[in-house]
């Protein structure tokens, strides 16, 4: 099973003003649920681990909550993806929880329900806490990071990961950028592609009399 974890806000949808309280102030960003799409159907499912700390704080409820995650995956199956489950974290700053961000319990979670190895799953994000989570999980840190146009043929999709000196200090090492989430996702499918032709290629060899 190939599984990547995505954030939501400011990953699949627009981030808002600190938090989105509405299916109507949730809108995808442009190509996000495209690009899960071909993940998908590339062999590669997707799940979202968030934090929702709105709720602790009272902001909006779980109805509303639902609403949105109702809305995320109707519109993405008009668009031929899905999202196989949302993870998330409902408390505040205050809480003493092993869940909100950077904290590992959802990455966790994610590994036990589907009975994967963290490190061969790979997290994306916006947001240098999440994917410090995902990597403190054992997870392969990808980093969403808008880009000018001029510079987006050295800067925006890296095949290698990106130089210390590149990143925030708040990115785990061995981060991979990319300009949004379908870079994220052609980078993705080509990467497994060139791969699974290598191992093929290998295991050929190693066949021939």
């Amino acid at each position: 099973m190939k599984l990547v974890i995505l954030d939501r806000d400011g990953t699949i949808n627009a981030a808002g003003d600190g938090f989105i309280p509405s299916a109507d102030d949730w809108q995808p960003l442009p190509g996000a649920l495209e690009a899960i799409a071909r993940l998908n159907h590339a062999g590669v499912q997707a799940v979202v681990a968030c934090d929702q700390s709105g709720l602790g704080r009272g902001l909006f409820d779980v109805a509303a909550l639902n609403a949105m995650h109702g809305k995320m995956h109707k519109l993405l199956t008009m668009a031929g993806g899905r999202v196989e489950a949302v993870f998330f974290c409902p408390h505040g700053p205050e809480d003493v929880c092993n869940c909100r961000l950077p904290q590992t319990g959802l990455f966790e979670q994610i590994g036990e329900r589907y009975g994967l190895d963290l490190p061969d799953v790979r997290v994306c994000s916006s947001n240098p806490l999440h994917l410090q989570a995902g990597a403190a999980a054992g997870c392969e840190p990808h980093l969403l990071r808008p880009v000018p146009a001029a510079d987006r043929a050295d800067q925006a999709d890296l095949a290698e990961p990106a130089g210390e000196a590149s990143l925030p200090p708040a990115l785990p090492p061995g981060t991979r950028v990319h300009a949004d989430l379908g870079a994220f996702a052609d980078w993705v499918i080509e990467h497994d592609a060139l791969a699974a032709a290598a191992a093929n290629l290998q295991a050929g060899t190693r066949h021939v009399p």
